[in-house]
């Protein structure tokens, strides 16, 4: 699902209208019914609204809301913003349509803000998707009251005040904190990104029926991967196949005290589907990992006890190398062999992002399309300090294309950047994954994906939705404090089933 910009969105829905042979008010209404269903779904009979409308579309839609809200004898209360002398055709059609209703309530000035019932949900429809510039005057003040109400907010599109672009955004700017956004067809890009997600709380896009065949033509960097997507990409096992069908991971990590990790991330390799995986550890995970992953095969290289060190011989296995590696300088350069020797995708995570921070130059020997999955403070030590979101996305770019590789960013809803600059953002996991172990399972998904051919962009995104399917569904039966890395490896072939 691709993601829009407000002059795109702008686009779209002038081409829809003209595709389809309906007027912009007709666009207006469907999208205001899908809004007015969602919120009698939630919320009872007796709820009373108090719809605040700006004087452009997105005012609109809250005037055409609130219309059906009260055909459906729910109570509302309506107020629109008189901020200025302009006003949009689906505002003023919508209005005329309300003005035989109910009476409308005008702000004019800040003596004009009303007191709001305690137990009175608000719909925010003053701005929408394409403001590009702070609020001010009445508005900024109104926006200010409501955020400090305790009553469930709802915007329309976009909370009042965030911009789409995130250029824009300035957390200096007054923007409403809402509860719940209701937006239509895609997300916007500042619903995805942690300094902007925040004022959106909870959000759901509702499908307005826009013009797919338009949406094909536009181009965007980011996409927001959905289950359908997925599908798309997913391989059938052939009745013939056998486990060198499926590949073999070469997982190489842990060190003394943290071979845990490996692990983890053998044993997610194979839950994945890789039809064999070796663990390459120092020799004080030889009788750990034989016990507890008995479907993995070890290796070693030196009789060294506590960290990986010495030569490394390159193979035919699909490599992946971090976690509970550690950092020691002989373990530096024993990573500064593996990828030298190794010619083909790698998955590279944890302790071995870390290594490359403090050796830079090594990142310009990277195998081509190999697949990073740094959280966000070992992303930072890779790229530098960054400001804000918009700056991270360019710093994000701008790493995959200089060393020609992926780039996993975890956290909520994961980031996958491609070699060409694409972003596709995660709609599965939730926090209760945020937790010892996560990453290393999901370093094991990975790599076990691109041991069966998966291409590596492939590889990452199916990783990370299948990684926070997993969670999802264990969240479902144990609740969020109680999971752990171990049921995200458990949950792995339930997520596969529910693709």
């Amino acid at each position: 699902m691709k993601i829009f910009n407000a002059a795109q969105i702008k686009e779209l829905d002038i081409y829809t209208t003209q595709e389809q042979k309906i007027s912009p008010i007709q666009l207006m209404e469907r999208a205001a019914d899908k809004c007015a269903t969602w919120l009698r779904n939630k919320y009872p009979i007796h709820t009373h609204f108090s719809v605040f409308c700006g004087l452009g579309n997105n005012g609109g839609d809250g005037l055409a809301i609130a219309r059906l809200l009260i055909a459906h004898q729910y109570k509302v209360t309506i107020y629109i913003l008189k901020y200025s002398p302009n006003t949009s055709q689906g505002f003023e059609e919508n209005l005329a349509l309300l003005k035989d209703l109910i009476t409308i309530r005008t702000i004019i000035s800040e003596k004009h803000i009303p007191p709001i019932e305690k137990n009175s949900v608000i719909i925010d429809a003053i701005f929408g998707a394409g403001i590009n510039r702070p609020i001010e005057g009445v508005c900024k003040t109104l926006i200010e009251n409501l955020n400090k109400l305790d009553n469930p907010k709802v915007a329309i599109d976009i909370p009042s005040g965030l911009p789409c672009e995130i250029d824009d955004f300035s957390k200096e700017n007054t923007i409403l904190s809402a509860d719940y956004t209701i937006t239509f067809d895609a997300p916007k890009l500042s619903f995805l990104l942690p300094k902007t997600a925040h004022y959106v709380g909870n959000w759901k896009t509702l499908p307005i029926g826009l013009s797919e065949n338009y949406k094909q033509t536009i181009e965007s960097d980011y996409e927001y991967i959905q289950s359908n997507d997925i599908l798309k990409i997913t391989k059938k096992r052939d009745v013939f196949s056998h486990k060198g069908t499926f590949g073999h991971v070469e997982m190489i990590g842990g060190s003394h005290g943290k071979i845990g990790a490996m692990i983890l991330a053998t044993k997610a390799s194979l839950r994945v589907g890789a039809g064999l995986s070796t663990a390459f550890t120092p020799n004080c995970g030889m009788q750990i990992m034989q016990t507890s992953v008995p479907e993995a095969m070890w290796t070693g290289n030196r009789a060294n006890e506590y960290y990986l060190e010495g030569n490394y011989i390159s193979s035919n296995k699909t490599v992946a190398i971090g976690p509970g590696l550690g950092i020691h300088p002989k373990t530096q350069t024993f990573l500064h062999l593996v990828l030298k020797a190794t010619k083909t995708p790698m998955v590279i995570d944890a302790d071995a992002i870390n290594i490359l921070a403090r050796n830079k130059e090594w990142l310009n020997i990277l195998p081509e399309n190999s697949i990073l999955t740094p959280h966000p403070k070992e992303f930072e030590r890779l790229i530098g300090s960054f400001s804000n979101d918009a700056e991270k996305l360019k710093k994000l770019k701008e790493f995959t294309a200089t060393y020609k590789c992926i780039v996993v960013l975890k956290g909520a809803h994961t980031a996958v950047a491609n070699v060409n600059g694409q972003i596709y953002f995660n709609c599965t996991g939730n926090p209760g994954m945020a937790t010892a172990g996560s990453g290393d399972v999901l370093t094991g998904m990975i790599a076990g994906l691109l041991a069966q051919q998966y291409s590596p962009i492939h590889a990452a995104i199916l990783g990370v939705y299948l990684h926070g399917l997993a969670g999802d569904l264990t969240v479902k039966e144990i609740g969020m404090p109680s999971l752990i890395a171990s049921d995200l490896v458990n949950y792995i072939g339930k997520a596969t089933l529910h693709m």
